[in-house]
């Protein structure tokens, strides 16, 4: 290749920065999923037990079984995008074209309740399998957008910082999702009395919203993709590595290994939390069940606001020291939170500030390493492998909060917590061994998860130079070829 081709390919649009739009359009392909899974967490366990009269074992059995499938679909999705071939969409963007329309389609499904039987003893089990039925189909759908969103990240840019940049917008899109989903479920709850109809009108606005926000992603980073894969098909495909070899590639990638471990720590910590903090506001702190959207809205509102702020010091002081000083300050909070009493509201807030600086790092930091692991993938094997490696990064996030919901409930139900009776419109006293559980699902727990964490971060092996010898090494394997 002559120096005029040379200048050229060091031209073209992979190799730029991204601009403002594109940047944008990437982070709303996580405003959909967001929104979907943030409603689902919140509510649908409420709505199976509450509005269609499921009994809460059933109901409990449902969502088990969605998650299960869910974590057992991501790797297979993600090998098939990596086989996709499209020039006129690329490897990702087919699946979120076509999946995006399904995917709300069945989201707004779930919240249905169809009458099997005029009776409602007669209408439980087909309720019950049309809910597992709906369930499963709506998982899929939810992996066929999401998967191939994720693997696009170092499609978009192979540039170091400009990747923790680009996931600042990811998250910034998802965090501000789960927010809106808050705001959204309080508004139509206000307007609405209807149990029923609430449920209804709120999933058919999620719907609406998560479908057009895929559509913006698709059609708004489109040209970058399409220039990535045109310099990717010029290159010559090696041998294709049957996927249970791929697998072993994949953990034997020792780099990954760290990063899947820094995920998995830094994710059971923000579920634990997620899931204990309804608990604590309400009995340890004696507030209103009408407080707990404040609570949860000024962490996730923090953690919004710090993703820019980390996305600039990362470029000053890296990715490890900002996961540092991140964790750091969640530690602090968690620590607090376990010794605050019910006349310290302020001093509440103040330790759920704390907690979102914390939580926007690991949302962060750990998807804008994803990307250097699969880059020293390719260096190793000379296949681009985003789709497998995504997969498991995925998995897990979904393995670490269906455990992170069964170490706490368990936890809960072996300390003696006392459940609400239905048709009861005050909350039972609970007994002082369930109040103690509580304080440590909310503070020692997450605090364990994330030092675990630090160490890893502490010895991940890529760094901003290492990075760079990578990136320079297959630009001269490309210039071979």
């Amino acid at each position: 290749m002559n120096d005029s081709a040379d200048g050229e390919a060091k031209r073209t649009p992979v190799s730029q920065k991204l601009d403002l739009k594109t940047k944008l359009a990437y982070g709303a392909g996580d405003l959909g999923p967001a929104i979907t899974a943030n409603i689902s967490i919140f509510f649908l366990l409420v709505f199976f037990t509450n509005v269609a009269g499921i009994p809460a074992g059933l109901a409990g059995s449902v969502l088990m079984i969605g998650k299960i499938w869910d974590a057992v679909n991501d790797p297979i999705v993600g090998v098939m995008t990596d086989k996709t071939k499209s020039r006129r969409w690329g490897r990702r963007l087919p699946w979120i074209l076509y999946g995006a329309i399904p995917f709300g389609i069945f989201f707004f499904l779930q919240w249905i309740v169809p009458q099997f039987s005029t009776e409602q003893s007669g209408n439980i089990w087909p309720l019950f399998w049309y809910y597992v039925a709906i369930g499963l189909i709506s998982q899929v759908f939810y992996t066929v957008v999401n998967l191939p969103y994720t693997a696009m990240t170092p499609e978009l840019t192979q540039d170091y910082d400009e990747r923790t940049s680009l996931n600042s917008f990811r998250f910034t899109f998802s965090i501000g999702g789960s927010i809106l989903s808050l705001i959204l479920s309080k508004v139509v709850f206000s307007l609405i009395s209807d149990r029923q109809q609430q449920y209804l009108v709120l999933a058919a606005v999620c719907t609406v919203i998560s479908t057009l926000s895929l559509y913006w992603c698709v059609f708004g980073v489109r040209d970058r993709i399409l220039a990535f894969e045109a310099k990717r098909i010029q290159a010559e495909e090696p041998p294709s590595i049957p996927f249970f070899e791929q697998l072993k590639i994949v953990f034997t990638n020792r780099p990954f290994l760290f990063v899947i471990g820094i995920y998995l720590f830094s994710w059971l910590g923000v579920q634990v939390t997620a899931s204990i903090i309804p608990y604590f506001v309400i009995n340890c702190m004696k507030l209103q069940e009408s407080d707990v959207p404040t609570v949860m809205i000024a962490v996730q509102g923090t953690a919004l606001l710090m993703l820019f702020v980390w996305t600039a010091l990362s470029k000053r002081i890296g990715k490890k020291l900002v996961y540092f000083l991140g964790m750091s300050l969640w530690i602090i909070a968690a620590g607090g939170l376990f010794f605050l009493q019910p006349d310290q509201i302020v001093l509440m807030y103040i330790m759920a500030v704390m907690a979102g600086v914390g939580v926007s790092t690991a949302y962060l930091v750990p998807w804008s390493m994803i990307p250097d692991v699969i880059e020293l993938d390719e260096l190793q094997t000379g296949q681009r492998r985003e789709g497998i490696f995504y997969g498991f990064m995925v998995l897990l996030q979904k393995f670490g909060l269906a455990f992170g919901l069964f170490l706490v409930g368990n936890a809960l139900q072996a300390s003696g917590f006392k459940e609400a009776v239905a048709g009861q419109s005050t909350l039972p006293i609970q007994p002082d061994s369930a109040l103690l559980a509580i304080r440590i699902a909310v503070g020692p727990l997450p605090t364990i998860c994330l030092i675990c964490g630090l160490v890893l971060t502490y010895f991940y092996p890529i760094t901003r130079e290492m990075h760079a010898e990578i990136l320079l090494k297959l630009q001269e394997r490309q210039e071979k070829t």
